[in-house]
């Protein structure tokens, strides 16, 4: 069996001697950042938790500081996420609360939401979360009777795993603005 011509090597002789990839720059964490990379770890935990309310997520964030930038702080908490177990996440899922209606929303729409996410305690047992970033704050409302209404369509698994992904861009929203 024969083999079809090669393409030639490729010669990079102005290169000899340099780097094919430019080295990474290296910065300085933002001050926040770096208070948090260099606060007490109780103090790291008691802040992380106001984040998200795992404990096992909030040491596993604390105990792997430093973080050079937020974006590494963001991918170690979204992996902290991931591993949640079914307990961490019911531990999480039992500290949050149903977003606040604003001041001005109708009488009615309290009543709809109200009624709605006693409808989801009931069926899942423990309160609806979602996150809300990038949702318009006049669009909210219905944004969140929308997705309770649909999401108690789910069975219990498929409402679990919808949860903990809710959960975890809730904590990178809450993380980014905590720092």
């Amino acid at each position: 069996m024969t083999r079809g011509s090669t393409l030639p090597a490729h010669r990079l002789s102005h290169l000899s001697g340099r780097l094919a990839i430019p080295a990474q720059i290296r910065t300085s964490p933002a001050p926040v950042l770096d208070g948090f990379n260099t606060a007490p770890t109780e103090e790291a935990h008691r802040a992380l938790l106001t984040c998200l309310r795992s404990l096992r997520w909030a040491r596993r964030l604390a105990d792997h500081r430093p973080y050079p930038t937020l974006d590494a702080l963001l991918a170690a908490s979204d992996e902290a996420a991931y591993d949640l177990t079914a307990k961490d996440l019911a531990e999480a899922l039992a500290a949050e609360s149903l977003p606040a209606l604003p001041d001005d929303a109708y009488g009615a729409a309290h009543m709809a939401l109200s009624a709605a996410h006693a409808a989801y305690e009931a069926r899942f047992g423990h309160a609806f979360v979602i996150c809300l970033d990038g949702v318009p704050a006049d669009e909210a409302l219905d944004y969140v009777l929308e997705a309770i209404r649909s999401r108690l369509t789910n069975d219990p698994e498929d409402e679990r795993v919808v949860a903990a992904e809710e959960l975890r861009r809730l904590a990178r929203q809450r993380l980014t603005q905590l720092l």
